[in-house]
C-alpha cells in the first residue's frame, strides 16, 4: 500500500508542477518548456528531492511512449494541408535533405568539439534532428509571423519528429549490433515509416469514416473514440515493426484531420488538452531525472557542440533546403534561428540512457546531459529571443496589414467598405446574395458571390495579408461562426463581429481574439433600414485631451439612446473598425452615423443628401457642444440621467399596430 502512494503521490506532484509551469508561462508569454524544465530539476534528486522517476520503473516508459503517440497525433490533427501545400518543396527537403546536414553536422561537431567517440556522436546528432512541436507550437501562437514561415516551422516539427526518432533508433540499433552494415540499417528506416505510414494512413480514414458516420455517438465519447482508436494504431503498428507507432500516429493525425469532420473543433480542443497534459508530465518527470552534475561534467566542448550545431548546421540546412523556395532572406534567417528542441529528443534520449547502460555501453548518461543541454540552450536563446527577432525582421504581419474582408453586403457594410477605400486601403465583400452582391458593384467595390466559410473564396479575397475580418450579415450567429472560422483557419491581425452577447461575458470569444464590433447589441437590421430610407448622417469628430471625459459620455450617452454608432477610428495614422470593448483615447478620430428622422422633403429642401452619397462631415449636433470646464462633471451626469430618461420612454412608448 505504502509502495503504490508512493508512486501516486510521484504522479500528483508530477501533474502540480506541470500545470502550474504551463500557467507561469501563459502569464508571462514565454515558451512553457523554460519553466518546466525550471521545475523539474527544482524538485529532482538535484533540488529539493521531492520527485524521483526512477521509482516509477518501466511505468516511465509506458507513459513516455503513449504521451509522445497524443503529442504527435495532434501535431498532424493540426497541420494546415493548405499552407503546407505553398511549402511543400521546402519542407520536403528539411524533412529529407534537413534530417542528412543535421545528421552529419551534429555528428561531425559532437566527435571534433564534444570529443565524443563516433557511433555516440551520430547518436545525439540523431536526436536532435528534430525541432520539437511542443515547443514550435506555442512560439508561433506568440509571436505572429509570415504564414509561409509559420507553416513551414510547423509542418517540420510534425514530420520531422517521428522520422528523427525512428532515425535514432536505426543508429542504437547498428550501435548495439555491430555486425549490421549500412543497407540493413537503411532497409530498416524504410521499413519503420513504410509500416507506420500505411498503417496510420488506412487507420485514420476508416476512423474519420466512422466517425461520420456514427450518429449515435456524442462529442464526448467520439473525442475518446479518436483517443482510442489513436492508441490502437500505435500498438498496431508497434507490434508489426518496432518505433514504427511515431509514424502511424502522425499519419494518422494528418488524415483525420483532413476528414473535414463535423466536431473538428471540438477535437481538436480536446486532443491540445490532452497534450499539455503530457508534454508537462514528461518534461517534469524527464528533467527531475537529470543529473546536473553530468550537465557540468560535459565541459566547453559540449557548448561549443551546440552553438555549432544553431549557428552553423541549421544555416547551412536551412540555406540549402530553401534554394528556390521564393522565401526572402528574411525568412531565412528566422527559419535558421528557430529550431528549439523538445519533448521527443528528451523522452528518446531518456530511453536510450536506460538501453545503453543495460548494455554495458558507456555514454548513455552523458548523451541525455548533452541532450538535455541542447534543449536548454536552444529553447533558452531561440524561444526567448523569438519576438525580437521577428520584429527586428519586420516579420509581423500586424505591423504592416491594412485593408478589410467584409462578410456581408447590407447597406453598412458597403458604407464601411466605402470608407476603407476612401482611405486608400483595399477591401473585399463577400455575400451569397446575388442582389446584394449586384449593389456592391454598382458601388465599384470588389465583391466575391460566395459563402464566408469557403476557406478558397478567403484566400483568394486575400484574407491572409489584410489587417481585419470582419463579419456582420443580418445573422448574429453566423457571424460568430464566421468570425471563429477566420481565427481558427487565418488568424488575422484584428477578428470582429456584430452578434448579439457580451464579449465580456464570452470567455471563448476573448480566448479566440474575436470582438464584438461597433456596440454592444447593435440592431443591425434597424439601421440598415436607415441608410436605405436615407435617416442618417455620416460625421466625425476628433476627441481632445480637454474635455475628453465629457466627450466619451456625450457619444456614449447618444450611443446608449439607439441614436449614434461608431464605425471606424483613426489612430495613429491608421484606420480601425471600432469595437464594443474599444477604449477611446485622446487625439482619436472616430467616424460615426447618426440617426437623422428627418422626412426626406425636408431634407432635400434643406439640401440634404442622399444616403448613396454619404459624406463624412463634423455635425453640430455630436462635435459642437457649448460647455466649460468647470462644469464639465455636471455636465456628464446630467447627459447620463438624460440618456436613461430617453431609454425609459421609449420602454413604455406604446407601439403602433400594424
Amino acid at each position: 500500500m505504502e509502495g503504490s502512494f508512493e508512486l501516486t503521490l510521484q504522479m500528483v506532484i508530477a501533474v502540480c508542477a506541470g500545470i502550474s509551469a504551463q500557467v507561469i508561462a501563459e502569464y508571462l508569454r514565454v515558451p512553457s518548456i523554460v519553466f518546466l524544465l525550471i521545475f523539474g530539476v527544482s524538485l529532482g534528486s538535484d533540488g529539493l528531492g521531492l520527485l524521483h522517476p526512477q521509482e516509477l520503473g518501466v511505468g516511465l516508459e509506458v507513459i513516455v511512449a503513449l504521451s509522445v503517440a497524443v503529442i504527435l497525433f495532434e501535431g498532424g490533427l493540426n497541420l494546415n494541408l493548405r499552407d503546407l501545400g505553398k511549402v511543400s518543396g521546402s519542407l520536403r527537403n528539411l524533412v529529407t535533405l534537413g534530417t542528412l546536414i543535421t545528421l552529419l553536422g551534429g555528428g561531425m561537431a559532437a566527435h571534433w568539439l564534444g570529443e565524443f567517440p563516433w557511433p555516440i556522436a551520430f547518436l545525439y546528432a540523431a536526436l536532435v534532428v528534430v525541432t520539437g512541436p511542443t515547443v514550435i507550437g506555442p512560439l508561433l501562437k506568440q509571436v505572429k509571423v509570415d504564414r509561409r514561415v509559420a507553416a513551414l516551422l510547423e509542418g517540420e516539427g510534425v514530420l520531422i519528429d517521428p522520422v528523427g526518432a525512428i532515425l535514432a533508433v536505426v543508429v542504437l540499433d547498428t550501435i548495439l549490433n555491430s555486425e549490421a552494415g549500412a543497407s540493413a540499417a537503411i532497409v530498416g528506416l524504410g521499413l519503420r515509416l513504410g509500416i507506420g505510414g500505411v498503417i496510420g494512413g488506412i487507420g485514420g480514414w476508416l476512423l474519420g469514416l466512422f466517425l461520420k458516420r456514427a450518429e449515435f455517438l456524442s462529442e464526448d465519447l467520439k473525442n475518446l473514440v479518436v483517443l482510442a482508436g489513436m492508441w490502437g494504431l500505435f500498438g498496431l503498428a508497434q507490434t508489426i515493426r518496432s518505433e514504427s507507432g511515431l509514424m502511424a500516429t502522425v499519419v494518422a493525425g494528418i488524415v483525420v484531420g483532413a476528414s473535414s469532420l463535423p466536431e473538428e473543433r471540438l477535437l481538436r480542443r480536446f486532443k491540445g488538452q490532452l497534450t499539455v497534459l503530457g508534454v508537462s508530465v514528461l518534461f517534469v518527470l524527464l528533467s527531475a531525472d537529470l543529473s546536473i552534475d553530468s550537465v557540468f561534467a560535459l565541459g566547453w566542448g559540449s557548448v561549443f557542440t551546440v552553438l555549432a550545431l544553431m549557428m552553423a548546421v541549421r544555416p547551412i540546412s536551412v540555406s540549402l533546403c530553401t534554394w528556390n523556395s521564393g522565401l526572402n532572406w528574411r525568412q531565412k534567417i528566422f527559419l535558421s534561428w528557430i529550431a528549439p528542441k523538445g519533448i521527443v529528443s528528451a523522452s528518446v534520449a531518456s530511453l536510450f540512457a536506460i538501453l545503453l547502460t543495460e548494455r554495458g555501453i558507456n555514454g548513455g548518461d552523458s548523451i541525455k546531459a548533452l541532450v538535455f543541454l541542447t534543449i536548454m540552450m536552444t529553447v533558452f536563446l531561440q524561444g526567448l529571443t523569438a519576438r525580437w527577432v521577428a520584429q527586428w525582421l519586420q516579420l509581423n504581419p500586424q505591423d504592416k496589414a491594412t485593408g478589410a474582408v467584409i462578410v456581408g453586403c447590407n447597406p453598412l457594410s458597403r458604407l464601411i467598405a466605402r470608407l476603407f477605400q476612401e482611405q486608400g486601403e483595399e477591401v473585399v465583400l463577400i455575400d451569397t446574395d446575388p442582389e446584394a452582391c449586384q449593389q456592391a458593384e454598382e458601388e465599384n467595390l470588389r465583391v466575391f458571390q460566395s459563402s464566408g466559410l469557403d476557406v478558397d473564396v478567403l484566400e483568394e479575397a486575400g484574407i491572409e495579408s489584410v489587417g481585419t475580418f470582419l463579419a456582420m450579415t443580418n445573422n448574429g450567429e453566423v457571424n460568430l461562426v464566421l468570425a471563429q472560422r477566420a481565427v481558427e483557419e487565418f488568424a488575422p491581425p484584428r477578428v470582429i463581429a456584430v452578434f448579439p452577447r457580451d464579449p465580456q461575458a464570452n470567455a471563448t470569444n476573448n480566448k479566440t481574439k474575436v470582438n464584438q464590433a461597433f456596440v454592444s447589441q447593435l440592431p443591425i437590421k434597424t439601421w440598415n433600414k436607415y441608410i436605405t430610407e436615407g435617416q442618417v448622417k455620416l460625421g466625425t469628430t476628433t476627441l481632445k485631451e480637454s474635455g475628453l471625459a465629457f466627450q466619451r459620455a456625450h457619444l456614449q450617452a447618444l450611443i446608449r439612446a439607439g441614436e449614434l454608432v461608431p464605425l471606424l477610428i483613426e489612430r495613429q495614422g491608421s484606420i480601425q473598425v471600432a469595437s464594443a470593448n474599444e477604449t477611446w483615447q485622446a487625439n482619436d478620430q472616430i467616424i460615426y452615423l447618426l440617426h437623422d428622422p428627418r422626412p426626406k422633403l425636408l431634407k432635400r429642401l434643406s439640401g440634404g443628401s442622399s444616403s448613396s452619397r454619404l459624406a463624412v462631415e463634423k455635425l453640430p449636433e455630436v462635435e459642437e457642444i457649448p460647455i466649460s470646464e468647470p462644469v464639465e462633471e455636471k455636465a456628464i451626469k446630467e447627459i447620463a440621467n438624460k440618456s436613461k430618461v430617453e431609454e425609459e420612454v421609449k420602454v413604455h412608448e406604446p407601439r403602433p399596430t400594424p
